[in-house]
């Protein structure tokens, strides 16, 4: 299954916090990565944040990995997920 994890900032990170959060966030999300349960992963252009692409067997899996990332868990970034899947094929409309 693909899950779309959209991240936001949902609380002000000192300069302290952060260098202490990263070291941790960086290898996790990497580990991730590495693994194939994020498959891409972006910096948000309109606001600070994250957008992961994350294939994992169901949407509480996708939660449950994102809310481990130091981040999430120090109430860092909020989490939106969007469980996504292929185009459903176009069908004929009925003539009658």
């Amino acid at each position: 299954m693909k899950v779309f994890a959209i991240g936001s900032f949902a609380k002000p990170i000192t300069d302290e916090e952060r260098q202490r959060i990263m070291r941790k966030e960086v290898p996790d999300t990497l580990k991730l990565y590495l693994e194939g349960k994020i498959e891409q992963f972006w910096f948000r252009e309109d606001k600070p944040g994250v957008i992961f692409l994350m294939n994992t067997e169901s949407l509480d899996q996708a939660k449950s990995i994102i809310h481990e990332l130091p981040l999430a868990a120090n109430g860092f970034l909020g989490f939106e997920f969007i469980p996504v899947g292929p185009l459903k094929p176009l069908r004929p409309t009925d003539p009658g």
